[in-house]
C-alpha cells in the first residue's frame, strides 16, 4: 500500500509527509475534506502534525481527490482502533513487545500467540507495525495478565525474534 501512495508523491516530500500522517492516523479524504470517521479535521491541524504549511495539506488532498487510485484508498481508510498498551498497567494486563530481525519473516505472530496461549494467557489485543511505515516495526501483544518470566526466554527462541520487552 505505502509503495503505491509513495509513487504518487514522488518529488514532493512535504505532500508525502501529509499522506503519512493521514495513513498513520487512519484519516480518510472525502470530497476534498479530511475525516476521522465522521468528524471533519481542519487542514491546519494536519499541517501541524506533518510540520508543513496548510496549503501543502490542501494540495495533497487535491492530488488525492484527482487520482482515482488514491481516492479509492483514502476514501475507505479507517483508524485501526485504540491500543491498550498505554493503559495496560492500570487494567492489570500484560504487554510484550517483540522486535524482529526481519519484519517480513513468517510465523512470528503465530508462534508468539501459540507460546502465550500454551502458557495459559489469553491475548486481548495484537498490534503489528507496518514495516513500510515504521523504521523499526514491532509486534505488541496485550494479554489478560502479567507475563511470567519463563515465557520471555521462550519468546526469544522464536526464529526471527531479535528482542523482547515486557511491560
Amino acid at each position: 500500500m505505502w509503495r503505491n501512495i509513495k509513487k504518487h508523491f514522488d518529488g514532493y516530500p512535504e505532500r508525502l509527509r501529509v499522506a503519512r500522517v493521514l495513513v498513520e492516523n487512519g484519516l480518510s479524504v472525502k470530497n476534498g475534506k479530511i475525516f476521522l470517521n465522521k468528524i471533519e479535521i481542519p487542514p491546519v491541524r494536519i499541517a501541524r502534525a506533518a510540520e508543513v504549511d496548510r496549503r501543502t495539506v490542501t494540495e495533497t488532498v487535491s492530488v488525492i481527490k484527482a487520482n482515482r487510485e488514491l481516492r479509492l484508498l483514502f476514501e475507505e481508510i479507517r483508524p485501526a482502533g485504540h491500543s491498550l498498551k498505554e493503559i495496560a498497567k492500570h487494567l492489570d494486563l500484560g504487554v510484550v513487545e517483540i522486535t524482529v530481525v526481519d519484519a517480513k519473516a513468517h510465523g512470528i505472530l503465530a508462534n508468539s500467540a501459540m507460546l502465550l496461549t500454551t502458557g495459559g494467557l489469553s491475548i486481548r489485543q495484537a498490534i503489528v507495525d507496518d514495516p513500510e511505515l515504521s523504521p523499526e516495526p514491532k509486534l505488541t501483544l496485550i494479554v489478560e495478565k502479567k507475563i511470567p518470566g519463563e515465557l520471555i526466554s521462550d519468546l526469544l527462541k522464536i526464529e526471527g525474534v531479535a528482542k523482547v520487552s515486557v511491560y
